[in-house]
């Protein structure tokens, strides 16, 4: 609970910090607010971390290039899922999340202006566009997209089937798929817990997945490619699936 605690004293003025700045570049459309929109995320979630006594660790990160675009997709068990990828993955990067974030006061607003994207799940044609934005930003911007196919997070760390959204995009887009899996986090801070422990994040980075050539047709062996893949790489992680 003390870590908890100290988290919380740590996080908010630290948010109002980062958020209030972005939204004041944003507002006056400074010089050198996309710069800021590219760190403030970056400092906020490093911030985090530290506060919480947590290391992040990558394992084959060579496979993110920083010079062209990918769609990284990896599991999700944990709020330190975002953290550990926000602070450390290397080059440009925009997350795809859910629209609930959206509405949260400050966050919500400041993530919108630093370029990340809300999809809402219950609204099929809202999910179509919030995709076509992603795809676009693929096109112009060349980032790592960052995508959970599960969707939520799992309550036990065992990987749960995959929604289709992320390998429609990479499709569509011909943008190969980088898929990581994640371990640690859990025993950070479980989903349904408030509890904050100290420990080390390992996100294990695969090998891409060529998209070349796929088309609409091929977009469920395309996920079901991706999902073996993660599952294959968490083998390589015995801690995932061990109870908190």
């Amino acid at each position: 609970m003390f870590r908890l605690v100290l988290v919380v004293l740590v996080v908010v003025p630290a948010t109002l910090w980062y958020g209030l700045r972005v939204l004041w570049h944003a507002y006056r459309g400074t010089p050198p607010g996309a710069e800021i929109f590219r760190e403030a995320p970056r400092r906020w979630s490093r911030l985090i971390l530290r506060v919480s006594g947590v290391k992040v660790v990558f394992e084959n990160a060579s496979v993110i290039d920083a010079g062209r675009p990918q769609i990284l997709v990896a599991n999700h068990v944990s709020w330190f899922d975002v953290l550990a990828l926000s602070g450390h993955l290397p080059g440009r990067w925009v997350f795809v999340a859910k629209r609930e974030l959206a509405d949260v006061p400050l966050f919500g607003r400041a993530a919108a202006a630093c370029g990340q994207i809300f999809i809402d799940r219950q609204d099929r044609n809202a999910a179509i566009q919030s995709l076509e934005a992603a795809r676009r930003r693929l096109e112009e911007e060349r980032p790592t997209v960052i995508m959970f196919p599960e969707g939520t997070r799992s309550p036990d760390g065992n990987l749960q089937p995959f929604k289709k959204g992320a390998f429609v995009l990479a499709i569509q887009s011909g943008v190969e798929i980088v898929p990581a899996a994640i371990s640690g986090s859990r025993d950070v801070m479980p989903k349904g817990s408030l509890r904050i422990r100290p420990g080390t994040i390992t996100v294990r980075f695969g090998r891409p997945i060529d998209v070349e050539g796929l088309g609409a047709e091929d977009r469920n062996n395309l996920t079901e490619r991706a999902w073996h893949a993660l599952a294959a790489l968490q083998q390589k992680h015995p801690t995932l699936n061990e109870p908190a």
